[in-house]
């Protein structure tokens, strides 16, 4: 067992990291920009190193300072959290290179799954479906042929490096192609230093389904069941649930059938997703994210094991303290992101409690909310028996949360709970679009 783990992160996923490693008997190192410096996981942490100042690419993306912090508190291992450097391979070569331990997979294995091309053709050769699409696109002559030939309108463009959003255009006509092209490049290349994207056929109302994998680099590779992400502003999910009311148990069998394959040959370390585009009975391979997810609480929730735990396990280890086959998955968990809507001092903070609820956030009262990062601030899960429950559940937990000081998206994600089409469960991925306005005129 290793002693001492640095934590190249910030808010509440490094808090969600140290319990764990408290628990484990790991000494933790916290990182912090001058505009953390009060953070919780700052005051959690055994040790805490400033690393720079508020901007990301002089602090939580400067990997010089990120390794001299861990280098100086004696850590043996680097644990990447989600966003910021979790997917990059030069990072985690970097880590390996100075004799350190990477909490993720190994670079090379990131490097393939993080081209969402060569992703798709590795996903391919293990039989399972891919969406209809290109390889690597720059004329927009050469692609409008290809869509002519194979895909037809509408189309999407996404960044072959990226994720979240960026770099993702939908074209729905051919005066329209040129132009998206080169604006999804742009992006690529501003958010993710590689401006290559390519081109698929556009699904218009899917849903977002995602398995969680757990994998010991030995070719023991368990699937956590599935998470349903359907609920989504500009890409960026707002609401995930397990399992998915969408999916039937043919349907997990077949994907999971595809994905264990798949993980086993990468010789894959760590926690990960498979996420797929569903409609109907079909679904389709859309790509791998090598690290821990942000909504992981909701299987750790309906599996009762501890994410974060066995993908440490894994990867200083070898090991796992799950099998595959004892694997259960029991009622229905539901996450809500809870997002700042403005910076600012929490001058109120009431947590919600009670059976089957959880909060992980880092926000207490008086601590200040900064401009720079990312608008998540929190996580509401709950467990319940059945779907009914759990909605009954988040409902209730919603009521009791009170975050005051500054704008945040409790009320609009009472409002969806609340809606019908939601309750009904028969949605994809356009939903939240198509209710927007009104959400925005009940509130």
């Amino acid at each position: 067992m290793i002693k001492r783990l640095l934590i190249a992160n910030r808010g509440e996923i490094a808090v969600r990291i140290i319990r764990t490693c408290r628990e484990m008997g790991i000494e933790t190192t916290a990182v912090y920009s001058t505009a953390d410096q009060d953070s919780l996981h700052v005051r959690m942490a055994d040790r805490a190193v400033c690393i720079g100042p508020p901007p990301s690419s002089q602090s939580y993306l400067n990997v010089n300072n990120l390794i001299m912090a861990a280098v100086n508190t004696g850590c043996e291992a680097i644990h990447p959290g989600v966003g910021f450097l979790s997917e990059n391979a030069a990072f985690a070569r970097t880590v390996r290179d100075r004799g350190l331990i990477f909490i993720g997979p190994d670079p090379e294995t990131i490097a393939l799954l993080g081209d969402k091309v060569r992703a798709k053709n590795t996903a391919e050769k293990f039989g399972l479906p891919v969406t209809p699409g290109s390889g690597p696109m720059k004329d927009p002559k050469e692609a409008l042929a290809l869509i002519h030939e194979k895909l037809g309108f509408p189309v999407i463009i996404k960044a072959a490096a990226g994720g979240g959003g960026k770099g993702m255009r939908i074209v729905r006509a051919p005066e329209e192609l040129a132009e998206n092209l080169s604006i999804a490049a742009q992006e690529a290349e501003a958010n993710f230093a590689d401006g290559t994207v390519f081109i698929e056929r556009y699904l218009e109302n899917p849903r977002h389904v995602e398995l969680q994998i757990l994998a010991d680099g030995n070719g023991t590779v368990a699937v956590l069941g599935e998470r349903d992400c359907t609920v989504q502003k500009n890409h960026q999910k707002l609401i995930e649930e397990s399992p998915s009311p969408a999916v039937t148990p043919a349907m997990r069998e077949r994907m999971a059938e595809g994905a264990v394959p798949l993980f086993r040959e990468l010789k894959y370390q760590g926690a990960g997703t498979i996420e797929f585009l569903v409609e109907g009975e079909n679904f389709y391979f859309m790509e791998v994210n090598a690290r821990v997810q942000v909504e992981h609480p909701v299987s750790e929730f309906v599996t009762g094991i501890d994410i974060i735990r066995q993908q440490i396990l894994s990867c200083t280890e070898g090991r796992m303290e799950i099998k595959p086959d004892r694997v259960r998955t029991e009622g229905w968990a539901m996450e809500c992101r809870i997002n700042a809507l403005s910076p600012g001092k929490i001058t109120r903070l009431e947590i919600p409690g009670g059976p089957g609820v959880r909060f992980d956030s880092f926000l207490y009262t008086g601590c200040v909310v900064p401009p720079h990062y990312d608008s998540m601030i929190a996580k509401l899960i709950v467990h319940g028996a059945n779907r009914e429950q759990a909605l009954a559940r988040m409902e209730r937990a919603l009521e009791e949360l009170f975050i005051e000081g500054i704008k945040n998206n409790i009320a609009r994600q009472r409002w969806i709970i609340n809606n019908t089409t939601f309750r009904s469960g028969k949605f994809g991925t356009s939903y939240y679009s198509e209710i927007e306005k009104e959400a925005e005129s009940a509130l």
